[in-house]
């Protein structure tokens, strides 16, 4: 499996991973677009073998990051590709310089909060009613990241 990062020709594979993954944030594809076309501060990783299988985009906030959104393909879940992307991106967060990564996710999101849990994500507190299609809290969770020498991700360079 190669993790690099995302390149505009990924597009296609973001949306249709995007559009069959429930528990993924749905972004619209102008959303996605502007990933590629303007200096937003995010980061997006995907995870590849013949075909993207998953992504993570996240946003760089100077000592903090946030991950904002994953998704892996349902065909190849529960192989740890979702953690083989987490890891990497907290990898590249700490040689960044980052202190933190934090995020949120749907309460019923079990598998997902499993995942951060197993990672050392701790739950730092909840948005009430923060979800809709169906209303729901959004758990937070952080972790502290240890600065590391990694400097950047290339494009097609595996990690």
């Amino acid at each position: 499996m190669l993790v690099r990062a995302a390149i505009p020709a990924d597009l296609p594979d973001l949306l249709a991973l995007d559009r069959a993954t429930p528990a993924a944030a749905h972004w619209s594809e102008a959303e996605y677009q502007r990933l590629f076309t303007e200096d937003t501060g995010h980061i997006t990783l995907v995870i590849e073998e013949d075909y993207v299988q998953g992504f993570v985009v996240a946003r760089d906030l100077g000592p903090e990051w946030e991950i904002e959104n994953i998704a892996v393909a349902e065909a190849v879940r529960r192989r740890g590709l979702g953690e083989r992307l987490v890891r990497e991106l907290l990898s590249l967060a700490g040689g960044r310089g980052a202190q933190g990564v934090f995020l949120e996710v749907r309460e019923s999101n079990g598998p997902a909060r499993a995942l951060y849990s197993k990672m050392g994500f701790v739950e730092t507190g909840r948005r009430e009613s923060y979800y809709t299609n169906p209303e729901e809290d959004a758990l937070l969770y952080k972790k502290n990241v240890t600065a590391g020498t990694r400097k950047s991700v290339d494009a097609g360079r595996s990690l």
